[in-house]
């Protein structure tokens, strides 16, 4: 019996072969989109959880309240992990983590920025990353460094590196005790090497200050602690080792390791989202994409029911029973889910190149795991299920009498399950329509939003080695040689935030505005001409024309108004144990989120602290001759360091990133989803202009005209499209507008919007149906009714 349905199955399928090619074609796209987004969920949901101790792995945080709002926040202080490990008896181990550190390696002739980790000595222990060479105590000496493969290979050429020596920053020579695999792909951590933490207190960059978050704290509790229990002891450990007479209300508290990927988005205090919301997003896309691709199976099934159906009344009165004919239906949709699943594998080889590209991710199908082989059986099973389960019961279920008399078709009905399916799959289409063009509109919203300063000709370069001290050298040089209009030097760049804090206090401030927390920048001289920032009253910072401009500060309007002070110029502002004077106000500008409102800002005199230099290029000259004048000065003032910049505009483009990545691939699936659709609305046309040629061939000798004819085929598919665009109008406004609460800076959905999707889904509903509509209306009538 089985061997009789598989060669009923194979005759089908040959048979009616461009049937069979748009339901396997459109089958294997919905199953490769499926698993390309399934391959991207199961990174992110994998992200951190690969380390044996992960159950009782913790990430400390701080909770304080600013501006009025509770916020939650992953920086710790420095000494937060010694005392956990001193005072609590439940803490098995307590590691910090400085992942911020750039230093120059030097290898005989190499001299290689490259960016890294440090921490203390049970780092290795407490997380599971793999060593090539080495053992886990290879941090405990002051001058030992493990390294990962990348970066043995860069350095020596070769992984067997232990025991070699490497310089870092021309002073400082570190012995190889340990060589790492490379980092997997599914961890937050990104270093290329691991520094002890005793080097950051040769280099001054420890300290005991309680105040300054600025390192990961994680804690590894012992087993059968509970965490809640743990949090409460720990709450105020801040609090009771802020000394000084300094007053401190952050509370600390812990989250899982593993939770911190999907779960960094705070909401008064607590994480609830992040990086999760995108993962249900794109599994919804996943489900919905995959449940398209079956309903083109169940329709087209369906739909070739009148060419099934005496078979089905045959068999039925020799004696087939229902059950067998479900199994049989479901067993030809299961074979074709099988020809679907290898023509899906191989689309995802093809594609998953370009698809890492678009996500930032090195996802793969891992052949070699037996995992995976179960997963694609079941995988591909469900599927041929899914696709299956509706023809199989619509066409074992019809009567053997009214089969073979011909009258069991129910002709012109307003609601048939056919119709629903084409209108759910066209709803979904088309809110991936709406939305797409609701997120690119928000990304070009953001991108045409005024920054507030010139990021065209404008790089910036760290100050490593011997920058700061040949500082002013190096100015004068590049203002000498043309290859600049404007230099300064600042605390981060202008797109970025290395320092925030609180505690500053001004005439008129209460206790409340202690809280109030402000961005720092710094600056020397020539901010605003370097940044291309605009004053809004008083003057720039200039310590060659006023030297007492070593304490003085710029203040930018948000923080004027929150200081509501209105007379800013000449106000004493006191932060840091330090009196800074006000000596202007710069209008505001962006130098972080383009879509959230512009914080309060300080830019502070040369007594702060500086670690960039900005350069603006002259633009009578090319770009290329810029930049490479500017080498030859820093080659001169800092030799052993490469030269390596930034530009501005670049960074700033960066930030889009994620939404263009959002945008991009909900274009892609959108456009998968509408070619999915349209290959059923296609079959489904074809299908019935064939089951409706004799009525074609009678109403053209009647003198029916090709444009009637035309549109008698394809209103009704129509009125289907147009239904699915009244669905999915008011749910993509839904989704759309929860999307757009998370930016402070955002667009209003507009009518625009839904009339450019309504158009479009009918222009592509006319095309994709037009061909057979025309097709066979100018079909020869004669031929039409011999036949």
């Amino acid at each position: 019996m089985l061997k009789n349905y598989f060669k009923t199955a194979w005759r089908n399928l040959i048979g009616n072969i461009s049937f069979s090619v748009i339901n396997i074609l459109g089958l294997a796209i919905g199953m490769a989109s499926a698993i390309l987004i399934l391959l991207w969920i199961q990174n992110e949901m994998s992200h951190d959880r690969f380390h044996v101790n992960k159950d009782r792995l913790y990430v400390a945080n701080n909770r304080d309240k600013f501006n009025g709002e509770l916020w939650a926040w992953s920086q710790t202080s420095k000494p937060l992990a010694p005392a956990l490990k001193q005072d609590y008896p439940d803490v098995e181990d307590a590691v910090r983590v400085n992942d911020y550190e750039t230093f120059l390696f030097t290898v005989g002739d190499k001299h290689m920025n490259i960016n890294g980790a440090a921490a203390d000595p049970g780092f290795l222990t407490m997380f599971s990353f793999k060593l090539l060479s080495g053992s886990t105590n290879a941090l405990t000496g002051n001058n030992s460094i493990v390294v990962t493969q990348k970066m043995a290979i860069k350095l020596f050429g070769t992984e067997d590196v232990m025991g070699k020596t490497v310089k870092i920053d021309s002073t400082d020579n570190f012995t190889i005790t340990g060589v790492l695999k490379d980092l997997p792909n599914n961890t937050s951590f990104k270093f290329e090497y691991i520094l002890p933490w005793s080097y950051l207190k040769k280099i001054n960059q420890d300290d005991s200050y309680w105040g300054n978050n600025s390192v990961k704290t994680f804690i590894l509790l012992k087993p059968g602690v509970s965490q809640a229990s743990f949090d409460k002891k720990i709450k105020n450990i801040t609090i009771d080792h802020t000394k000084n007479g300094e007053k401190s209300t952050t509370q600390v508290f812990t989250q899982l390791f593993s939770d911190s990927w999907l779960y960094s988005k705070a909401q008064n205090g607590v994480y609830v989202g992040g990086r999760i919301e995108r993962v249900k997003l794109f599994g919804i896309i996943a489900i919905f994409i995959l449940l398209i691709a079956c309903i083109n199976f169940m329709n087209l099934s369906t739909a070739r029911s009148e060419k099934r159906a005496k078979e089905v009344g045959i068999r039925k009165v020799a004696g087939a029973t229902k059950e067998s004919l479900i199994l049989q239906f479901i067993g030809e949709s299961v074979m074709l889910s099988f020809l679907a699943g290898l023509f899906a594998v191989i689309i995802v080889e093809v594609s998953l190149r370009g698809f890492n590209h678009l996500v930032g991710k090195e996802l793969f199908i891992d052949f070699s795991n037996p995992t995976y082989w179960l997963f694609a059986v079941l995988f591909i099973l469900f599927t041929g299920l899914l696709a299956g389960s509706y023809p199989a019961f619509y066409l074992s279920s019809y009567q053997p009498v009214k089969v073979l008399k011909g009258t069991f078709i129910a002709v012109n009905s307003l609601v048939t399950p056919r119709k629903v399916l084409v209108v759910l799959q066209f709803t979904f289409a088309i809110a991936l329509i709406i939305c797409t063009i609701i997120v690119q509109h928000q990304i070009n919203y953001a991108q045409a939003r005024d920054t507030g300063y010139s990021r065209n000709n404008l790089i910036y370069v760290s100050m490593q080695g011997d920058v700061s001290k040949n500082y002013d050298l190096i100015k004068l040089d590049l203002l000498n040689k043309s290859a600049a209009t404007a230099v300064t030097k600042s605390m981060s760049p202008i797109t970025q935030r290395y320092s925030d804090g609180w505690g500053f206090s001004w005439p008129g401030s209460t206790e409340a505005d202690h809280k109030v927390d402000f961005v720092r920048m710094a600056s020397d001289a020539d901010f605003t001409k370097t940044m291309g920032v605009k004053m809004a009253e008083g003057r720039d910072i200039d310590i060659k024309k006023y030297p007492a401009d070593s304490t003085a500060m710029l203040l930018n309007e948000a923080a004027v108004k929150i200081m509501r002070l209105k007379d800013p110029i000449g106000a004493m502002v006191k932060c840091d144990g330090r009196d800074w004077h006000v000596v202007g106000v710069v209008k505001d500008f962006i130098y972080e989120s383009p879509y959230e409102k512009i914080q309060q800002l300080v830019v502070q005199g040369p007594k702060a602290w500086f670690n960039i230099v900005h350069i603006k290029l002259n633009p009578a000259n090319s770009i290329a001759k810029n930049i490479d004048m500017i080498t030859q000065v820093f080659k001169q003032y800092n030799p052993q360091y490469p030269f390596e910049y930034k530009f501005v505009d670049e960074q700033y483009n960066a930030k889009f990133e994620d939404e263009n990545r959002i945008g991009t691939l909900a274009a892609l699936f959108a456009g998968l989803t509408v070619f999915i659709s349209c290959l059923g609305l296609f079959g489904l046309a074809t299908y019935v202009a064939e089951n409706r040629i004799k009525e074609i061939g009678v109403r053209k000798v009647l003198g029916a005209s090709v444009a009637s004819i035309t549109t008698l085929l394809s209103i009704d598919f129509l009125k289907l499209v147009i239904i699915s665009y009244i669905l999915a109008s008011p749910i993509a406004w839904y989704a759309m507008h929860k999307w757009l609460e998370a930016y402070t800076y955002r667009i209003n959905i507009e009518w625009w919007v839904f009339a450019l999707a309504g158009t479009l889904s009918v222009i592509i509903a006319i095309g994709t149906i037009s061909f057979q509509a025309v097709r066979a209306a100018l079909a020869n009538p004669v031929r039409s009714l011999r036949s």
